[in-house]
């Protein structure tokens, strides 16, 4: 009965009965649609590709076309009187469907403004920064998705545990939200608590400066509310803008703050370590994914936890139960002779920290990556912190720029990256060849990175490691 009040609820808000969405098979959209679709509502959309994500959402009910043009929409989502459009920003402006939403005056709002009226609508707990947001965000809505707190989540990622990115609770008025800065989407939300993880510059192709990068997460922390919370990374360069009434907190790996680790230690390959609040301390808490930089996003994900009321029992359970999320740090295979495991870091702070961590996990084995660019603005404006962090690798493989929603850049290939990369062993190849090229190596731990569309040759490489293992 509380789900249909509250659906009833929203519908006196805002008349809306139908949602279509343009591009649904994104991570975000997807969470977005499950959501309304898990409410009662009519759910449709668009995405231009077939993937894992847009398969599950038919199965779960949810029609997706992959057809971009106006007579793909189905009759029911052409009434402007009650279907809310939802854009992603990479949808282009000369998009069919999105022209005939406009020319119709249909109501159209990015998914960044739908998460705000939810965050407003209930105690939103936002997490933001250049990297470690998903895992952090996830680990979070693990923590109190599992403890008597409870929560409702919008996941940057599948989380393995639950294998969705939506979580959905009617105990709880939390709802934990990966904070995207691209486009400055983190604006239009209205956080109860938030973490700053991270202010590394990135999306130069919307700030155009360093300084506006960082000014964008000051003020997304003047949007706390009053009564609220700042968890900031400790050594952050940014100054915090906070309204009266908001408390501000620290927190680090290993370098102290209001919330930190302490007596980090590895035992029969598990990472072990002490958690230490403003006034407290639990010992011996042990990390379910055994990666060193995943102490940092438990320390911020615990932070808020404890702000929140989850018990020191709770807290311990939830740490050692969290299985990961897709694509972070997985194992896809393991044997004998081989590991091969599949990231998304495509940042060079990201990179540099997962290779580091894949050191620790395996430091007398021979690391070749296989590193797909993501953006031809991201590879210009870091190729030279790309190519040193990828310099910690044993072997490079490089594959070429994954353009996402750009067009090519003169002079912008992956070879901006290659010819500063201090290994003798590095290669460029295409995605095409990539198989090939694996079959002549002789490989001990292989790592994929990359936030294009390198998923897709995961379980290809998967398949052929296993058939040379035989």
């Amino acid at each position: 009965m509380e789900i249909d009040n509250w659906k009833l609820k929203i519908i006196k808000m805002n008349k809306f009965t139908k949602y279509y969405f343009l591009g649904i098979g994104g991570i975000g959209m997807s969470a977005l649609a499950r959501y309304f679709h898990a409410k009662g509502f009519q759910v449709a959309g668009y995405d231009r590709s077939e993937s894992v994500l847009t398969a599950e959402l038919l199965t779960e009910g949810i029609k997706v076309s992959l057809d971009e043009n106006v007579d793909q929409i189905p009759f029911v989502y052409t009434n402007s009187e009650n279907t809310l459009v939802i854009l992603t920003p990479a949808i282009p402006q000369n998009h069919p469907q999105l022209t005939y939403f406009r020319e119709h005056n249909f109501t159209i709002k990015k998914r960044a403004q739908v998460l705000g009226d939810i965050t407003r609508q209930s105690k939103g707990i936002c997490i933001a920064g250049t990297h470690g947001k998903t895992t952090t965000s996830t680990i979070t809505a693990h923590l109190l998705y599992q403890s008597q707190v409870s929560c409702n989540a919008f996941l940057g990622g599948i989380a393995n545990n639950y294998n969705t990115n939506l979580l959905l609770s009617t105990e709880s008025n939390l709802v934990v939200i990966e904070a995207d800065e691209y486009d400055r989407s983190f604006h239009r939300l209205s956080p109860y608590m938030a973490v700053i993880t991270s202010a590394d510059p990135d999306h130069l192709d919307i700030y155009e400066t360093a300084d506006a990068y960082r000014e964008s997460f000051e003020y997304f922390t003047s949007l706390i509310r009053p009564g609220g919370a700042l968890i900031m990374r400790k050594g952050i360069n940014i100054e915090p803008q906070l309204q009266k009434g908001v408390k501000l907190y620290t927190y680090s790996m290993d370098e102290g703050g209001d919330f930190h680790a302490d007596n980090i230690r590895t035992l029969k390959g598990e990472i072990h370590f002490d958690f230490v609040t403003p006034t407290d301390r639990i010992n011996d808490v042990r990390l379910g994914v055994p990666v060193r930089i995943n102490v940092e996003n438990s320390v911020a994900a615990m932070a808020l936890a404890w702000l929140n009321g989850v018990t020191t029992d709770e807290l311990r359970t939830g740490i050692s139960s969290f299985s990961g999320i897709y694509r972070r740090f997985n194992v896809v295979y393991k044997s004998d002779k081989i590991v091969f495991m599949d990231d998304y870091a495509h940042h060079p702070s990201e990179l540099k920290a997962s290779i580091s961590s894949i050191r620790n996990l395996y430091p007398n084995r021979r690391i070749t990556g296989i590193f797909q660019p993501h953006l031809y603005s991201r590879t210009r404006d870091f190729a030279p912190a790309f190519a040193e962090a990828l310099s910690q690798l044993d072997e490079l493989i490089l594959l070429d720029i994954y353009p996402a929603r750009e067009l090519p850049i003169e002079g912008v290939d992956s070879e901006l990256i290659l010819r500063n990369v201090k290994l003798k062993n590095k290669t460029l190849c295409t995605k095409e060849n990539l198989l090939s090229l694996l079959k002549e190596k002789e490989l001990d731990v292989l790592v994929t990175f990359g936030a294009g569309d390198i998923d897709k040759l995961v379980p290809l490489i998967k398949e052929q490691l296993k058939k040379l293992s035989i």
